[in-house]
């Protein structure tokens, strides 16, 4: 592999505008951005612009937009009509992938499979890739009931953010090598976050005491990486985010980290540790 690619992500940055967006990624040194794209039409047309002349700058800037819908009660009808509205949203962009929050994890097999045969019917229409995010609340809530999905659709490709699935079984998944050897090959594009047992974000991944989560979350990227060393680029998004997901102080709420700075550093620090 010759180059890592490093998208920042919006998510945390609602502050902003989205010129100030793209001012922001470019200072930083990523190549790319991954954004939830908000339903704002102000911020839409000027995310727009700032798309086009980044690309104009580099045209190997790389766009990644996430299909993230509000939880309600619907049925899995109505859910597809949904998130198949949501892609369409997205055609104008041209992302390089979309990333999907696909499903639920109360549906059943039958229905999950129905929204994942949708979603992958938009993605071949209009040649336009979209993996599956490793997510709570998703189909892909846990590791083995994925698998049951990764044997039916095998040409599944998948957001890698393990941090979900060490809280959903309350481990560092240390009894779940034989389900992440079949997993990890189907990881198209990593979501740098440091997870523990009880949260998916640790305050600070830096600090001593996370040493041992750091240092196994290192790990399972450089497997995932090692998957892909016959291609010329990947892509990983370091993906810290604000509160609930940032821990904070009790009473005045200040968060106990710099979500911002968690992100730039964990892009140096992989590029520092990770063999590609």
């Amino acid at each position: 592999m010759k180059k890592i690619n490093y998208l920042y992500p919006h998510w945390g940055s609602d502050d902003l505008s989205a010129l100030d967006f793209f001012e922001l990624v470019k200072i930083q040194g990523f190549q790319g951005v991954e954004i939830n794209l908000p339903k704002d039409e102000t911020f839409e047309k000027e995310f727009f612009r700032g798309l086009e002349k980044s690309r104009e700058q580099n045209p190997n800037f790389i766009c990644v937009l996430q299909q993230v819908l509000p939880v309600k009660l619907e049925t899995v009808e109505a859910y597809i009509i949904n998130v198949l509205t949501e892609l369409e949203r997205m055609l104008p962009y041209h992302p390089n992938f979309i990333n999907s929050h696909t499903g639920k994890d109360h549906f059943s097999f039958k229905d999950n499979c129905l929204v994942i045969e949708a979603i992958e019917s938009f993605s071949k229409q209009n040649n336009i890739p979209v993996y599956h995010e490793i997510h709570r609340g998703r189909f892909t809530y846990h590791s083995a009931t994925t698998l049951s999905y990764l044997d039916k659709y095998p040409q599944l490709q998948l957001v890698g953010d393990l941090s979900h699935w060490c809280v959903v079984s309350e481990s560092m998944l240390q009894d779940q090598e034989h389900i992440l050897e079949k997993i990890i090959p189907h990881i198209k594009h990593i979501h740098a976050r440091v997870g523990f047992e009880q949260a998916p974000q640790v305050n600070n991944p830096f600090a001593p005491e996370w040493n041992i989560y750091l240092e196994q979350y290192l790990h399972w990227w450089q497997r995932v990486i090692n998957e892909h060393l016959a291609l010329d680029t990947f892509s990983i998004t370091p993906e810290f985010g604000p509160y609930p997901y940032m821990p904070q102080a009790p009473f005045s709420k200040e968060p106990l980290a710099n979500q911002q700075e968690l992100n730039v550093t964990m892009k140096t620090y992989i590029d520092s540790r990770l063999k590609f």
